[in-house]
């Protein structure tokens, strides 16, 4: 399976778990990358705090937690440490993140997979969100509501 029907596999994935689970979220796919906020803002004409970073982190136990941040700003793996009561997290490798989501870096949605989910506060203040949509070439839109009650985020600050 080449490069590109291997994207299509995950985004179709993340689309069939949304209808399934009557998310509701707008799954936009394009012809260039999203991989990085410029570039998904330049695809979706958008501001780049329209966006999220889904930062995806190992704990001490190899679980994963994800701290969702707006799409300028930073985690700090020490503020999702004290929230979650543990040591410092790892920044998780990109082998990491595809073997514990099933979708590569640079495309890793908001939710869909079992994780420990930790959502920036500034992130809650916006009404709607771009967020990885399964591959480098897909974003998903969805309202911050939404988002916090399908993958039962933490809602704290946690943005350096």
């Amino acid at each position: 399976m080449n490069h590109i029907d291997k994207q299509k596999e995950y985004e179709e994935k993340l689309r069939r778990y949304i209808k399934e689970n009557n998310i509701h979220a707008e799954h936009l796919s394009f012809n260039q990358s999203c991989h990085s906020v410029a570039d998904a803002a330049t695809a979706v004409n958008a501001k780049p705090e329209d966006f999220v970073k889904n930062i995806c982190m190992i704990d001490k136990e190899n679980n994963l937690i994800v701290a969702i941040v707006n799409g300028k700003d930073r985690a700090s793996t020490t503020k999702v440490g004290k929230v979650l009561g543990i040591e410092r997290p790892e920044i998780a490798s990109p082998n990491q993140i595809f073997e514990k989501t099933g979708y590569p870096c640079g495309g890793t949605p908001s939710f869909s997979y079992r994780a420990k989910f930790i959502i920036d506060l500034k992130v809650m203040e916006m009404k709607f969100v771009y967020s990885g949509g399964g591959s480098q070439n897909s974003l998903v839109k969805i309202s911050t509501k939404e988002l916090q009650k399908i993958n039962g985020g933490i809602i704290t600050k946690i943005s350096k």
